[in-house]
């Protein structure tokens, strides 16, 4: 007979300052969030995630289960979710295209559920210890249909502590799959992270039924002004009904074109209506810029000294890093366009141009773009040389 193993609780929220990994600051933020199941495989370069969690997340009462592959991981953060506890898993660029078809399925069934993909070069197996920033676009668009999700992109381990304490808030608050995409250099990069108290963490609850299980009429979809619908969980109740077809507010198939109009509209509006509120963009510069450049990520951070080392040669160079990528921060860029003084867009990148469209599709300006496919940083002299030029 196996005997059970009793472990010993420990804090859930390590308050203070540490030098620490930017993936082991992710795992520390969805502790300090509150995530109670953690469904995940291993993968590099986000691996560390795991381990962190699988150490951690029982000692603080949380549930670990390393799963046989990233379509069961989902799987199953979407019944923890369901069942009302917030939950999380991590991956990279090969487990995040197993994790597509169910991403649909909790966009279709309005279940919040967090996902950090740690970018590694690719397509396919690819470099798995180097980096890479292509799965940008699979993000947004890589499950069939429309829907509508937000993706937020750390820059440091700092902000990948804080951005997935804002991602587990998102997630919760618009009942959606919500993205923190890092990647293999901001992720294994060690750097300062403050902690702060338990208390002084935000957290956003979910949107609850009204009235009590058996009072009154509860219809699991139906909508408020904000476009979300009250959750109930399973077990407190609730007659609901869930289902990956196009459904009606009871949950209930409605195979037709009018009903189906109504919910993915729904869907993608409660994200678009909000983009203002969401976004998150940070703008060194662009006061008097004539040339702006825009990069996310570990690209950001050479992009940051390119601006400030152009500037130093006389060039009126400016910064714009989305810190959301998705809804991507228009308004910020027409702002700047508007303004008269702008020449250019710089699109540095480590892919072969994914941000550079959204850029491109805003304005009639030149965007230069400033592409590797993966497995090296570029440089903040390439940076320079094409602000430049």
């Amino acid at each position: 007979m196996t005997e059970a193993v009793t472990v010993e609780l420990e804090a859930r929220v390590m308050t203070g300052e540490h030098f620490m990994l930017g993936d082991h600051a992710c795992a520390e933020a969805a502790l300090a969030a509150g995530v109670e199941f953690f469904g995940g495989y291993p993968i590099t370069p986000s691996t560390e995630i795991m381990e962190r969690l699988a150490h951690r997340l029982p000692r603080v009462g949380g549930k670990f289960v390393q799963m046989e592959d990233e379509i069961a991981s989902v799987g199953a953060i979407i019944g923890a979710s369901v069942a009302g506890g917030r939950s999380f898993t991590a991956t990279s660029g090969p487990g995040f295209s197993l994790m597509m078809e169910n991403i649909g399925l909790a966009a279709m069934l309005e279940v919040p559920i967090v996902i950090a993909n740690v970018q590694r070069a690719g397509p396919s197996t690819g470099l798995p210890t180097s980096v890479g920033q292509s799965d940008l676009l699979q993000a947004r668009w890589g499950s069939h249909g429309d829907y509508g999700v937000v993706v937020y992109c750390p820059a440091s381990p700092q902000e990948c502590f804080d951005l997935t304490i804002t991602a587990f808030n998102t997630a919760d608050q618009y009942r959606i799959p919500v993205f923190v995409l890092m990647d293999e250099v901001t992720g294994h990069m060690t750097e300062r992270v403050v902690i702060p108290p338990e208390d002084e963490i935000p957290r956003v609850a979910r949107k609850r039924p009204s009235h009590p299980p058996g009072e009154g009429t509860y219809l699991p979809y139906k909508a408020d002004a904000d476009l979300v619908p009250p959750m109930a969980h399973c077990g407190e109740g609730y007659k609901v009904h869930m289902t990956g077809l196009t459904h009606d507010e009871r949950g209930y198939p409605a195979l037709n074109a009018p009903t189906h109009e109504k919910l993915v509209n729904r869907l993608v509006d409660k994200v678009r209506l909000n983009a203002e509120k969401i976004m998150l963009c940070e703008e060194i510069g662009v006061e008097d810029a004539e040339t702006v450049v825009v990069a996310f990520g570990c690209t950001s951070r050479s992009a940051r000294r390119a601006v400030a080392l152009a500037r130093a040669r006389g060039h009126k160079a400016g910064f714009l890093r989305p810190i959301t990528v998705w809804p991507f921060p228009e308004t910020n860029i027409r702002r700047i366009i508007e303004a008269g003084h702008i020449k250019q867009f710089v699109v540095p990148e480590i892919n072969l141009g994914q941000l550079r469209r959204e850029v491109e599709r805003l304005t009639s300006l030149p965007v230069k773009r400033i592409n590797h496919p993966g497995g090296a940083m570029i440089t903040p002299d390439r940076i320079v040389q094409e602000i430049l030029s």
